[in-house]
């Protein structure tokens, strides 16, 4: 089974390239958006919905931030998994998302080996839907 592209969210480039790499050589194919209302408008175009099967989210972001884009995500697409990759630790936030749906929460940085695996035990867990 296809697992679907990775949006990464986060308003910081480099990071956003990291992860990118990492999961790229993890087999993984990626799309990136700067911030909430880009991924809002990347996950709006087309048929985007179905092809992405991971959503990796930073938390604090200009416009639309990483909680109010996790809000939109959970009611227009439930489906799809998301983990927090976040440089803002924060014990009752991360105890909130996952209350939300978020699957995982990572504190920047993250390992490419920690990444790799979390993404890959998330991939593992039978989802609701089947990917494009």
């Amino acid at each position: 089974m296809a697992q679907g592209k990775i949006l990464i969210i986060d308003d910081e480039e480099e990071v956003r390239e990291v992860l990118a790499l990492h999961l790229k050589k993890g087999g993984f194919e990626t799309v990136e958006a700067k911030d909430g209302a880009e991924a809002i408008q990347l996950m709006k175009k087309g048929s985007n919905l179905v092809n992405v099967g991971l959503i990796i989210c930073d938390i604090r972001m200009p416009k639309i931030n990483g909680v109010e884009a996790i809000d939109f995500l959970r009611q227009n697409a439930s489906s799809i998994p998301i983990l927090v990759v976040t440089g803002y630790p924060d014990t009752e936030l991360a105890v909130s998302l996952i209350g939300k749906g978020v699957k995982d929460y990572l504190v920047k940085p993250v390992s490419k080996e920690k990444l790799l695996k979390t993404v890959s035990r998330i991939f593992s867990v039978e989802q609701d839907f089947q990917y494009a």
